[in-house]
């Protein structure tokens, strides 16, 4: 610490779950099985939707892109929350920590977007069939997910190099399991009112400008569906949407509650529980939501499944 009580700023230590040192081990097992569960789903997602042309469709493209934020978005947590999991000194380098906050404000801000364009495009499919082949063309479809990539870039660069470019003082300890802007801010010794307040700002528009999308989509799609002549068609049209209501519902309760949540509103355990939620639980359950009910999924997930185990088959009997 130097004269003025600022620390040297090279390394901040992670917290985590070192409160629930009995649980240490079942913590690692459990969130190690939900990271490998998640990654295969993903990537199962990712190939099946590349390799069978019948997933060839802009419901699909869009898909595939969220499986992509996902796995990046879990690579970017979950793996050293692992090895702090076993560790003892859970140490991150300042760097490193700013590298990491701003990955998770890039895909965290992807996503809501990502999940308004996905809502848009049940929009097209349900209310103007006719029209969704030209107005969900490739182009559009290339140029909606470019955007909602590049959307993520601006925020998490410029609040993270805002955030740490304050001066820390004090305890290097950061109460959670990630570099999330809470409890850094909660280290810094000067005035953050006016981080506080863009950054407050910056929240809003990111989560609510997508949500108000797909709000206003799902009720001209809500409209639309009641007003079908046969139940049958009634049916169709609402199990389409279905899995990405459910995906939006999960994440909004999750992401969304904590950050829009007031910062004293949230015990330090609570809020970890919650992070948890959604930096785990969350990417795991999006592409069994995804298969569950959906017929063409489905089947390309058996096909791809059914080439590895013939692969498997090959190599064996080559052996």
């Amino acid at each position: 610490v130097d004269a003025l009580g600022l620390t040297n700023q090279t390394y901040f230590i992670l917290l985590g779950f070192s409160y629930l040192t009995t649980l240490q081990d079942f913590l690692f097992g459990v969130i190690l099985l939900m990271f490998l569960i998640t990654m295969a789903g993903n990537l199962l997602i990712i190939i099946a939707a590349t390799t069978d042309p019948a997933l060839h469709t802009p419901m699909y493209y869009f898909l595939q892109n969220l499986a992509v934020i996902e796995i990046c978005f879990t690579l970017n947590i979950v793996p050293r929350m692992l090895v702090d999991l076993l560790w003892e000194r859970k140490v991150i380098s300042f760097s490193a920590c700013a590298l990491q906050l701003y990955f998770v404000l890039s895909f965290i801000t992807s996503e809501c977007f990502l999940l308004g364009a996905m809502a848009y495009d049940r929009y097209v499919a349900v209310c103007h069939p006719l029209h969704y082949t030209i107005r969900m063309n490739s182009r559009v479809c290339l140029h909606m997910v470019v955007a909602c990539w590049v959307a993520g870039i601006p925020p998490a660069l410029g609040l993270t190099a805002w955030l740490f470019s304050y001066p820390f003082c004090g305890p290097r300890d950061i109460e959670h399991f990630f570099c999330d802007v809470s409890p850094i801010l909660a280290l810094i010794c000067s005035d953050t009112h006016l981080f506080r307040y863009f950054l407050f700002i910056a929240t809003v528009l990111i989560i609510l400008i997508p949500f108000i999308l797909i709000v206003a989509s799902y009720i001209q799609i809500i409209q639309t569906i009641v007003q079908m002549p046969s139940a049958e068609r009634r049916l169709k049209a609402f199990l389409t949407c279905l899995a990405h209501l459910l995906v939006v519902t999960l994440f909004y309760c999750t992401t969304g509650l904590i950050h829009l949540k007031p910062r004293r509103g949230l015990l330090v355990h609570g809020r970890k529980l919650m992070a948890l939620s959604y930096t785990v639980v969350t990417p795991m359950l999006n592409p069994i939501i995804y298969s569950l009910r959906n017929k063409e999924m489905k089947r390309a997930l058996r096909k791809v499944l059914g080439r590895g185990q013939l692969f498997s088959k090959m190599s064996l009997s080559s052996q």
